[in-house]
This record gives structure tokens, sequence and C-alpha cells, in this order.
């Protein structure tokens, strides 16, 4: 028991310490809570670390970094968009801290249920299409068909956001898994109606290979 009387709390890292958070910068910290959350995971759905309060508290920032850092600042879309359940939390967290840097961002969320787009209206706006683990893990591990396979589901959210008059500016993911780092990569998507096929830029916070280091 510390000198304060009240029990430690928090998250402790792969060694049972616990996490100095005050210490790393917000990506530090968002590696931290991946690397001990997912550690001998070959696939996370990452709601341990995107519902826990630091995860929270920081992803929506580390995000906007990102996504500058990669050429894409907050001035360049206008929505963001939940490709899966698992990514509706990093929507709401990019929405609250696009607020806190005095900018707007409305979130969406896409669904199998109609209507296929669920919140404010995207007609004529610039979207960034969002989840939390994208790569060639997802659909192995899961059920998930939005994976980064061509003529998948991502293809059918590509065409439905199309299909409202919004345009895809990019994919991105909080885990994923082409080339390495953060770096920007593309990924191919195929209309399912006309087989038009689209190079469209990814952006991964994190490589999957990161979380095991």
């Amino acid at each position: 028991m510390s000198d304060s009387g009240f029990r430690a709390t928090g998250p402790a890292d792969l060694h049972n310490e616990p996490i100095d958070f005050a210490a790393l910068d917000p990506r530090e910290q968002l590696c931290a809570l991946l690397r001990e959350r997912v550690a001998g995971k070959p696939f996370s759905e990452l709601y341990a670390v995107t519902l826990d309060h630091h995860g929270a508290a920081v992803m929506g920032h580390v995000l906007l970094d990102t996504l500058e850092d990669a050429g894409y600042s907050i001035d360049d879309y206008d929505a963001v968009g939940a490709l899966t359940a698992a990514s509706v939390p990093l929507v709401g967290s990019m929405i609250q801290a696009a607020a806190s840097r005095g900018e707007n961002l409305d979130g969406f969320v896409m669904d199998f249920v109609f209507p296929s787009i669920k919140g404010p209206s995207i007609k004529g706006k610039r979207v960034l299409l969002l989840d939390a683990w994208l790569s060639e893990k997802s659909y192995v591990q899961t059920s998930s068909l939005v994976t980064l396979r061509n003529g998948n589901e991502l293809s059918l959210d590509f065409s439905i956001v199309e299909h409202e008059g919004a345009s895809v500016v990019a994919v991105a993911s909080l885990v994923g898994g082409v080339g390495k780092g953060a770096d920007e990569h593309e990924i191919t998507v195929i209309s399912p109606v006309d087989g038009a096929r689209h190079e469209v830029p990814f952006i991964q916070v994190f490589h999957e290979s990161d979380l095991a280091e």
C-alpha cells in the first residue's frame, strides 16, 4: 500500500510493474497499452484498449497526429466513419479530440442494416474510413469481412460511401498489417457494381509487429 493509504491502480506492463504514463508521450502510452492488453493474441478487437480510460483519453489525438504526419490534416476530411463496431470508440475519440482543437469533425457508422450509413449526412463530404485492426489477421481470426483482401466488404463500404455522394480520402486503422510503420500505403478496393478498381491510401498508427517488440 502506498504512503497515501490508497491502493495503486491502473494497468501494468508485461513485467507486472505499473506503467508510468506521466513519463510517456500519448503515442507511447497507447503503444504500451496495446502491447500489454493484446500480448500473445493473434488478433483482438482492441476494446480492452479503446474503452480503457487511458486509451480513450489519448487515441483520438494519436490518430489525428498520425494522419497529419501522413499528409492528411483535419482540414482534408469532414467526417470519419467506423467500418466495424470495434472502431466506434475510435470515431468518438477523434470527434472529441478534434473539438478540443477547435475543429469540427462528424462521425458515422457503416452497418449491414438499412440505412447502411448511420449518423449525420455525408453527402458531398470528404470522409475517412476507420477500423481498429485491419490486416489479413482480421480475415483469419474473426468473422468480419472487413479485410484487406480484394473484393471484400471494404470494397462494398467504399461503394456505399460513394453512392451517398461522398468521397473517400483514405482508410486508417489503429493497428494494421501492411508494410511497416505509419508510412502511407495503398490498398485496392473493387467496385461490386462495375468492377472498377481504386487504389486508396491506407494509414496505420501501429503495425501489428510493433505490438510484439
